[in-house]
């Protein structure tokens, strides 16, 4: 390369960067700046009546595992924190593995149908983007309630003889969870199926493989983008769920997003709320980490083919 276009090359990187800067700014100053203020908070200790006082602490992330007793001043396991956790996580997982199970075949559908009916099919699954996600729960809230439609079709039916109690439970949240983030799901995977070569299907059937095998051996790697894709899209957002829980479990069924509320709020340690927000952060950060090398290994074995 001359020296003429060096220069240039160079040129062109510095006026690139130049360009960003303002955007780059920004993004400093409104996602960095306050994971900053957060971060600092969690070493600090609580207020007594909110906020921190500047002195530096850790008993803000011992807290999330551990509690001090009033009377013996010991520390033992903080089990109503680490059931938090494991609700929250287990919630967001069963909630990515449900809206696979009904996402997948609705994606398929959708990309086997006739060209000019997809974006019809499409613009129906977006609708619930729509609305606000306040008022979609509260339309679940109505639906499974004691006195909602789904017990009264069921009485109706003669299905059951005394109406179930499905609100405020963890199978109320998963519900709830599953018909918010279930467009998450279904839109990755479409675009994945979409690009589908179907004569993969003839050429697997042709060498005598069953239905479960062409899908498990053909269809579910070829696509494995958009099921990665869309179960990170909705296990991020299902781990943090604040509206969900707090409108269709109650105050007794709190995932992590409720409980740091709670800290902020009513509890009044404002470290510990920290804390909880920074191993939230932490665990999402691994899920994009899992995510980006599950693509890299894709994009390896891609170009290695």
């Amino acid at each position: 390369m001359s020296p003429a276009e060096e220069n240039a090359v160079r040129t062109s990187a510095r006026n690139g960067w130049l360009l960003s800067a303002p955007a780059l700014v920004l993004l400093a100053l409104a996602a960095a700046g306050p994971l900053l203020i957060v971060a600092v908070y969690s070493f600090l200790s609580p207020g007594q009546y909110g906020n921190v006082v500047w002195d530096f602490s850790l008993e803000g992330w011992r807290s999330i595992l551990y509690t001090k007793d009033i009377f013996s001043e010991e520390y033992l396991l903080a089990d109503a924190h680490l059931t938090i956790f494991w609700r929250s996580v287990w919630l967001a997982l069963t909630t990515t593995v449900i809206t696979f199970l009904v996402g997948f075949p609705t994606a398929w559908f959708i990309a086997t149908r006739p060209a000019a009916s997809r974006p019809i099919w499409l613009f129906l699954i977006t609708i619930p983007f729509w609305t606000n996600l306040l008022i979609r729960t509260f339309a679940i809230n109505e639906i499974i309630r004691t006195e909602g439609l789904l017990n009264q079709l069921l009485l109706g039916l003669g299905l059951i003889g005394e109406p179930l109690q499905i609100l405020y439970t963890d199978t109320a949240v998963l519900i709830g969870m599953t018909y918010v983030y279930l467009p998450l799901m279904v839109l990755p995977l479409f675009a994945a199926i979409d690009r589908f070569d179907m004569r993969l299907l003839e050429a697997g059937y042709d060498l005598y493989a069953g239905r479960w095998q062409v899908l498990r051996r053909v269809i579910l790697p070829i696509v494995r983008p958009g099921i990665v894709a869309g179960s990170i899209l909705v296990f991020v957002p299902a781990l943090g769920a604040y509206v969900t829980p707090r409108v269709l479990g109650g105050g007794k069924n709190m995932m992590i997003g409720n409980f740091i509320e709670l800290q902020f709020g009513q509890g009044r340690n404002w470290p510990l709320g920290a804390a909880l927000s920074m191993t939230l952060l932490l665990i999402v950060t691994t899920a994009l980490l899992f995510y980006v090398r599950s693509m890299n290994r894709d994009g390896g074995e891609g170009g290695n083919g």
